[in-house]
Parts: C-alpha cells; sequence; structure tokens
C-alpha cells in the first residue's frame, strides 16, 4: 500500500488547523465555535460526549454540510468556527480536510479527540443509553 492511513492522516494535520483541548475549553463560551463529534452513534452511548458537540456521524458528514444534499442541516450553513473531533484525532482530521476541500469556510479539528478531551479532566456529557429490548 503506497498511501495508507497514517500517510493520509499525516498530510490532513499539515493542512488542517488543530486545538487542543487546553485551547478548546477557554473558548468553550465563545459562540461562533461548534464542536462536532464525528463518532459512531455507539461511541457517544458508551463513552458520553463533549458538552454543547453537535453529533454528525462520519458517514453523513459530507451529505449534511452540502447545501444542495437533500440532508443538508442548517447548523453548517451558519458562520461558526467547526471543530471536529473522534476518539483519537484520525477520523476527525481527515473529515476536516474533506470539508475543506468541500469549502468549508472555518474547519479544525481536536488533536488526540475524544480520548485527550477525557483524559484532561474536561466536562463530558452522559448520552442517554437506549432501553434494552
Amino acid at each position: 500500500m503506497k498511501r495508507g492511513f497514517k500517510v493520509l492522516v499525516a498530510e490532513a494535520e499539515a493542512l488542517v488547523p488543530t486545538y487542543t483541548v487546553q485551547e478548546l475549553l477557554e473558548r468553550q463560551h465563545d459562540p461562533v465555535l461548534q464542536l462536532v463529534d464525528v463518532r459512531d452513534v455507539r461511541e457517544l452511548e458508551r463513552e458520553g460526549t463533549v458538552p454543547g458537540a453537535f453529533h454528525a456521524p462520519r458517514g453523513l458528514l459530507e451529505f449534511w454540510v452540502d447545501p444542495e444534499s437533500p440532508y443538508f442541516k442548517p447548523l453548517f450553513g451558519e458562520p461558526r468556527e467547526f471543530v471536529l473531533f473522534c476518539a483519537a484525532g484520525w477520523r476527525s482530521v481527515l473529515a476536516a480536510r474533506t470539508l475543506m476541500e468541500m469549502g468549508l469556510p472555518r474547519v479544525a479539528h481536536l488533536a488526540g479527540g475524544f480520548g485527550a478531551w477525557k483524559t484532561a479532566g474536561a466536562p463530558v456529557l452522559e448520552k442517554p443509553r437506549k432501553p434494552a429490548p
């Protein structure tokens, strides 16, 4: 394999603006900043999420961002800075690069993802679990 995930992640990290947990905590009340959790819904149910984050599963993100898509989410049309995160920062940096290529004007990602967020002791919102059938 000539261009495995490590190469793709490194290339994206060279292009995508990156925030640390501390930088995001300092800006947590900034109304322009919007955190976007791109993890799978099962990850949210299992681990929780960042308070105030919008959940946009990685597999649907491009469709939710594009105003021409029937799945467009108006949030992505607002003049905000979107900071994506996943579990470790790999999916989010790849997704952020894609959104930059699509023309979303202000996009970044969280270094280390949700794992770094939890390790730093930052607040976590538990996702209600669905009752077992």
